[in-house]
């Protein structure tokens, strides 16, 4: 099977250069991405993270400033914002990924790409936002109803 991490990279990488480098996404799919030597697959999924997360950054960008309520956006490292926002994605957007799964990859990627600090903040966030979705899901659940 393809690497889903090396995927996940990919996307952190091309949303990094999205919003340092002020790239176009199709310029960065063209440069980038279709430079990469990697399985097919690698490029489909990292590619649908990529345009997905640019598709939803601003609800993305909502919750993480939520849960990390002393950090504003521009001050976050690069990295980390743009780790954050690729997991985000990826937890709202894939259920068939389990959400441990997907936190402890992006941590794996913030030890890899950003500063042991930053593991601690990337867990933090992702995993409080989890706990809260998991709250408002089970808010929209109704109560079995009793049978009398």
């Amino acid at each position: 099977m393809a690497s889903r991490r090396k995927s996940r990279e990919l996307a952190l990488q091309m949303l990094f250069q999205c919003d340092l480098g002020k790239h176009t996404p199709a310029h960065v799919i063209s440069t980038f991405l279709q430079a990469q030597r990697v399985d097919p697959e690698v490029k489909s999924f990292a590619r649908e993270l990529f345009e997905g997360t640019l598709a939803d950054i601003e609800a993305l960008d909502r919750l993480v400033s939520e849960q990390a309520a002393n950090w504003r956006l521009e001050r976050m490292a690069a990295v980390d914002r743009n780790l954050l926002r690729v997991a985000l994605y990826e937890l709202l957007h894939h259920p068939e990924t389990p959400p441990a799964v997907v936190i402890d990859e992006a941590i794996e990627i913030a030890r890899r790409f950003s500063g042991e600090d930053s593991v601690d903040f990337v867990n933090g966030v992702l995993d409080g936002i989890r706990k809260s979705l998991v709250a408002v899901k089970a808010k929209e659940i109704p109560a079995p109803r009793s049978e009398a």
